[in-house]
């Protein structure tokens, strides 16, 4: 899930008169993010962006490249803020159905969330990006298939310690985690409710057989 990507130097913005207020990279992305989630990609324009992140459009250009980019930038924002360390933890838990219950609920809580915006931003960019658009949907489905094979290293370490059978399909069982994962988003997004969404999540322990 976790993408990364190179920081450029940062920024300076002067607000009115005064001293230049240091630019806050972090600040400006979850403000970006935001943006993006509440409107999708092709609708937020750069002055929507730049309104939510308290600079002009010449600093956008300069800091992040383009709108392209700074998508770009704030989706791997997105991944590292949201879910490094629930993949982490997912990754570390040596019982595998603990950790996949443990990282279901813990993805409930993260996408039902009051305090950021509803839904997956990688999933929802996954169904509301252009086909032109090449490298952000190059970039999505990257991620989007990095989740699947966390899943499958995962599945594939537990059938190796005998805590799931020998005949177990661990590509099918890791496509099924993933597919409820994200489907779970697009729940959210839809206005289910986090009681039903935790219910729900709760669920994906089932998908493993028994050993």
């Amino acid at each position: 899930m976790p993408a990364g990507e190179a920081a450029r130097p940062a920024a300076r913005e002067t607000r009115g008169r005064g001293r230049p207020r240091a630019f806050d990279r972090a600040r400006a992305l979850e403000r970006a993010l935001a943006v993006f989630w509440k409107k999708g990609y092709a609708p937020a324009s750069v002055a929507d962006l730049c309104q939510a992140m308290e600079i002009r459009p010449p600093s956008l250009y300069a800091t992040f490249g383009s709108k392209a980019e700074l998508f770009l930038e704030t989706l791997a924002h997105y991944e590292r803020a949201y879910w490094d360390g629930p993949s982490a933890r997912f990754l570390a838990e040596p019982d595998v159905r603990r950790a996949v219950a443990d990282f279901f609920a813990e993805a409930a809580r993260i996408l039902a969330s009051p305090d950021t915006p509803c839904g997956c931003m990688v999933v929802l960019a996954a169904v509301n990006i252009a086909e032109e658009e090449r490298e952000i949907r190059a970039t999505v489905h990257r991620l989007r298939q990095a989740t699947q094979q966390m899943f499958e290293d995962r599945l594939a370490r537990a059938q190796d310690e005998g805590q799931l059978p020998a005949d177990c399909d661990v590509r099918t069982c890791a496509c099924a985690l993933n597919t409820l994962l994200e489907g779970l988003s697009l729940q959210v997004r839809d206005g289910m409710d986090e009681a039903a969404l935790g219910a729900v999540a709760a669920l994906a322990v089932r998908l493993l057989p028994q050993s």
